[in-house]
């Protein structure tokens, strides 16, 4: 009905300040019109306002128009239109109904919703009575809009002004300023808010209490936020629901079960967001348990076939590595969204199944579902696992194609795919179509150059990074140490390091000193590696097997053996580390210590070698096989090529030696 509007009939109102309504001794109705004045096309003005056509000049006329006129401000309000919305607010002028302080606020709530805040300011201080909707409909609206709206920073005066004239607020008042707080993260001005709250007798109220539960666990402060639950007289499932999401967000699985239990003591049984907030707890490594005995719970209360509840068991399931229970679960939905299909999708990606993954993309594609930046990012995420570039490429042309190219998430994860698969200048063609690259795009492309012996490159980048103000993180500052050890320039690695610690105030993690240990150790400063090794809080075992790999080049026998002590007494399970002390003693020629590791190792039941794997990409898949093995369907007919080769290289060679 509103599109009638556009018709040539109805002059198209745009307004300047000041906006404020007419005065309110207008308000009789103007003498109605008679045929001779209709519009030609039919009426459009008497199809938006149909009171506004001949009638009585008594009550009647003033009423239906009134009524047309807060009707179609509502849904300008709720449709964000603007323009429609103007239209209307000068219908209400021309009509004299500007004394109506109900048809006041909904032009004002118009003006808020569709982020006129100039204009709502304005027109909300020529109101000359305000009541408490007047108010709750600016502070609501510029809280919903965020920090970003004109009226954000306003929000405490206006509450002051509200107290001075003596309106009462009342809960939609207080939530509305407790979302400004979220928005804002001011968790300081939340408690004077609080205060005041409990002052006014309103901290029982179950709405207000739920939106201090809130504050306070978006905060990240849960005690007060279980503080704020005890003083909430009545109780209903929302405000349950509030506080057990505050425990699920700091992942406490314990105290999430202990207050689900104090749930149901309470006769509360819970709904659809009570078990996708217990499911967030348990999706964390470890507690795959837990997650099959929420998921029998689920299946008995029939939350199964809810979509909510199973895409966060697929979740669960899938940052707990059980990807094939999470399947089980995502098949057995009823109603899939693009949430589900992208949770199965990053699923795969976490366990580096990029051929699945792409398999599921391609379904998901062919059952008409439209798939986000998210799931395009992380089907290149799993993608980046394998060495499969062909896959790289087909999404590359999809995201082109559905106009993906833009979003940044997207374009670093394919910088980070065509980088691990050796592809740097398609890499670096998408790293020069960002316009302004973030600090992990940077990081990205400096850590590609590096891993491929790029050191010039990353060094460059990284450079260019610092000129254009971009505060470097420990991960940058990885990157390019890293490089700097893979090219051995070692003089500019202790550089970055350097600036790292004394400029940008960054405290080293055990990352960055691995990479000075190899840094110093591939140039050959053994002794000043092995100082700092020996310095270090917390050592790990590949900083150790890099150390006694330069050891061997270098050969420096005394601190490999020492290195190889201790790594066996670090992690003596582990079947790498004495095959690495082995070789150690083997290159050395002291076969009596070689068999002592061997024999420990037997002692110690770490004698099952994992065997190395090799895959090649074939017809669009990537098979991957290992020694002696015959899992593949045509493991046969492979085998007798293989026999027939090598009877042909036998022979070549012989006939070879005779000749």
């Amino acid at each position: 009905m509103l599109a009638r509007c556009r018709a040539r009939s109805i002059r198209t109102v745009h307004f300047e300040r000041p906006l404020a309504f007419a005065p309110t001794n207008s308000a009789a109705p103007s003498e109605p019109q008679t045929r001779r004045d209709a519009p030609e096309n039919g009426g459009a003005e008497a199809v938006l306002f149909p009171g506004a056509g001949p009638t009585r000049s008594d009550g009647s006329c003033i009423d239906s128009t009134r009524a047309s006129c807060s009707g179609a401000l509502r849904v300008s309000a709720k449709s964000r239109r603007l323009r429609e919305g103007k239209q209307v607010h000068a219908r209400v002028v021309k009509s004299g109904l500007c004394g109506f302080l109900s048809l006041q606020n909904q032009v004002l709530d118009v003006y808020v919703k569709c982020g006129q805040h100039c204009d709502a300011r304005t027109l909300f201080d020529e109101i000359p009575t305000k009541n408490v909707v007047t108010w709750n409909t600016l502070i609501c609206g510029a809280a919903a809009h965020g920090a970003d709206s004109g009226l954000f920073s306003d929000l405490v005066v206006y509450f002051r002004r509200m107290l001075m004239e003596s309106v009462n607020p009342d809960f939609l008042t207080f939530n509305g300023f407790l979302r400004a707080c979220i928005e804002s993260d001011d968790i300081h001005l939340g408690r004077q808010l609080h205060c005041f709250i409990t002052k006014y007798g309103v901290g029982m109220n179950c709405f207000v209490g739920n939106g201090l539960i809130s504050l306070y666990g978006k905060c990240g402060q849960v005690e007060e936020a279980r503080w704020a639950f005890d003083e909430v007289a009545y109780r209903d499932s929302a405000v349950w629901n509030t506080m057990l999401s505050c425990y699920a967000s700091t992942f406490s699985a314990e105290k999430a079960f202990g207050f689900f239990n104090l749930m149901q003591l309470a006769g509360v049984k819970g709904d659809e967001f009570t078990f996708s907030s217990l499911l967030s707890c348990c999706a964390t490594s470890g507690r795959g348990r837990l997650v099959e005995q929420i998921h029998g719970l689920v299946i008995r209360l029939s939350f199964d076939a809810d979509t909510l509840v199973s895409s966060a068991l697929v979740d669960a399931y899938g940052k707990n590595g059980r990807i094939d229970n999470a399947r089980k679960a995502f098949d057995m939905m009823p109603f899939k969204n693009v949430v589900s299909w992208t949770t199965i999708i990053v699923g795969y990606g976490r366990v580096a199944n990029g051929t699945m993954a792409t398999k599921l993309l391609q379904e998901m594609l062919q059952k008409d579902f439209s798939p986000d930046e998210l799931t395009l990012a992380s089907v290149l995420s799993s993608c980046s696992n394998t060495s499969s570039s062909s896959e790289i490429m087909q999404i590359h042309a999809h995201t082109i194609k559905r106009g993906f190219e833009s979003f940044l998430s997207v374009l670093n994860a394919l910088i980070n795919a065509y980088s691990r698969c050796a592809h740097m200048d398609s890499a670096s063609k998408c790293f020069s179509s960002v316009d302004e690259p973030d600090l992990v795009t940077w990081s990205t492309i400096i850590r590609g150059y590096g891993f491929h012996g790029l050191a010039k490159e990353a060094t460059g980048n990284f450079e260019k990074m610092l000129s254009r103000g971009i505060w470097p993180d420990k991960i940058a500052f990885l990157g390019v140490i890293s490089a700097c050890a893979h090219a051995g320039m070692v003089s500019e690695g202790l550089h970055y390091f350097d600036l790292m610690i004394n400029t940008y105030w960054l405290v080293p993690d055990v990352e960055q000193y691995a990479s000075l240990i190899d840094l110093a150790a591939r140039a050959g400063l053994l002794d000043e590696a092995y100082d700092l090794l020996t310095k270090l809080p917390e050592l790990r075992a590949d900083m150790l097997g890099a150390f006694i790999g330069a050891c061997k080049v270098y050969g420096n026998e005394k601190l490999a053996h020492e290195a190889a002590a201790m790594l066996l007494s670090m992690e003596p399970d582990e079947t790498a580390n004495y095959s690495l002390a082995s070789n150690v003693y083997a290159s050395e020629g002291r076969w009596t210590d070689v068999a002592r590791i061997r024999k420990k190792m037997r002692d110690n039941s770490c004698d099952n070698k994992v065997a190395g794997c090799s895959w090649i990409h074939l017809s669009g898949r990537v098979q991957a096989f290992v020694s002696c093995d015959k899992s593949l369907p045509q493991a046969f007919e492979v085998y007798a090529l293989l026999r027939t080769l090598l009877r042909q290289l036998k022979e070549d060679s012989d006939f070879q030696f005779c000749c």
